[in-house]
C-alpha cells in the first residue's frame, strides 16, 4: 500500500513497508480549538467595530483577545498535527512532540496482545483507543489514543501480526 513520501522521524528499511499511518482523531484538538477560534472571532469584531473610533482600550482589548484566541487555537492544531501514528510490515511507531520529539517504537514480534476500546461517543463519532502490550510486560507499552477508524488500525495490526508470527514459525 503506498503512502505518502516517509516521516522525517523515522527511518524505514528496504524490506519493510508502511502498512498503515494516521494521527489522531480531530476531536482530540479538543474544546479549546473552537473556543479559541471563536475568542479570536470575537476580538476581531470588538477591534473593528470599536476602532471605528479611532484606538481606545476597547480596541486593544478586542486585539488582544484575538491574539489569545489565535494562539489557543493554532497551539491545539500543532499538537494534534505533530502526534503520528505508524504501522510498518515490522514496527509500531508513535511520534509526539512540536519542539521536542518523542518517538516510541517497538518491533512487532515483541508485541503479545492488542486492545481496542472505543467508547459510545467514539462509537458515534469513529474514534477508539488501541493498545499495544509487549512480552514481558502487564502493563500497556504504547497506546494510539483516538485513532480514526480503529477497527480497520486493529485490523492491520493484526494481519502483521499473524504475518511476522507465520514468517517467524517458518525459520
Amino acid at each position: 500500500m503506498a503512502f505518502g513520501s516517509t516521516p522525517d522521524w523515522f527511518h524505514i528499511s528496504d524490506d519493510e513497508d508502511i502498512v498503515w499511518e494516521s494521527r489522531p482523531h480531530p476531536i482530540t484538538m479538543g474544546s479549546k480549538l473552537p473556543v479559541g477560534i471563536g475568542l479570536a472571532l470575537a476580538g476581531f469584531l470588538v477591534a473593528g467595530w470599536s476602532g471605528a473610533d479611532g484606538v481606545g482600550l476597547l480596541t486593544i482589548l478586542g486585539i488582544l483577545m484575538t491574539v489569545v484566541g489565535a494562539i489557543m487555537a493554532f497551539a491545539r492544531y500543532l499538537v494534534w498535527t505533530n502526534t503520528r501514528y505508524v504501522i510498518t510490515s515490522t514496527e509500531l511507531y508513535k511520534k509526539q512532540g512540536i519542539v521536542s520529539r518523542d518517538v516510541t517504537q517497538f518491533r512487532l514480534e515483541r508485541v503479545q496482545n492488542i486492545s481496542l476500546r472505543q467508547s459510545g461517543i467514539g462509537r458515534l463519532l469513529g474514534y477508539g483507543d488501541l493498545t499495544v502490550y509487549t512480552a514481558g510486560s502487564g502493563e500497556p507499552e504504547l497506546v494510539f489514543e483516538r485513532v480514526p477508524k480503529p477497527d480497520r488500525a486493529s485490523s492491520r495490526l493484526s494481519d502483521q501480526l499473524e504475518t511476522v508470527a507465520t514468517d517467524e514459525s517458518t525459520v
